[in-house]
């Protein structure tokens, strides 16, 4: 839900969208979404209480980053308007990185389950994938209507999922 969310932002701020870059913001978070998972399988229960103590701090930072950033352009006059790219390479990986992070504490406790991590982590590639690409397709949508008002909400929506991710950890622990 949060790369869908995260997707949505995304399409609004791509103005000429075109299925290559959904597809490229798709892949990107469904390959993360499958990485991730698995690279906590691996990882197992040696570095868990580490990476638990901080994942939730580095996802409200780079989604905080991000989100602020496109809150600050939208506020600009339209002759200074510089959207962030979403399909930039170094936004787009932070932004996967950030949708994702949570993730890797997923595939802990596979680990610690003695499951195989294979197929649930197909699985959570592709439905991140299919839910992430729509999503490109809705916020462009959206951000056509609403045009600067939309790329504020999404830059608001961005920092909400960080603040939310945040509070769920510091709550449960």
């Amino acid at each position: 839900m949060d790369a869908l969310a995260v997707a949505i932002s995304s399409g609004i701020a791509i103005p000429n969208l075109r299925v290559r870059h959904a597809a490229k913001i798709a892949l990107c978070f469904g390959l993360f979404q499958a990485i991730m998972p698995t690279t906590g399988y691996y990882l197992g229960v040696t570095v868990k209480d580490f990476i638990s103590g901080i994942d939730h701090w580095i996802a409200f930072v780079l989604l905080a980053l991000v989100g602020t950033k496109m809150i600050i352009e939208a506020l600009k006059p339209d002759d200074e308007h510089n959207t962030q790219n979403p399909l930039h390479l170094l936004t787009l990986l932070t932004l996967g990185v950030a949708t994702s992070i949570d993730a890797l504490a997923a595939g802990f406790s596979f680990a610690l389950l003695d499951m195989s991590i294979l197929f649930p982590a197909i699985v959570i590639g592709v439905t991140t994938f299919t839910f992430s690409f729509a999503g490109v397709f809705i916020g462009n949508h959206a951000g056509r209507l609403f045009k600067n008002k939309m790329e504020f909400i999404g830059g608001l929506l961005l920092i909400g999922i960080g603040l939310k991710i945040l509070f769920e950890h510091l709550w449960n622990n």
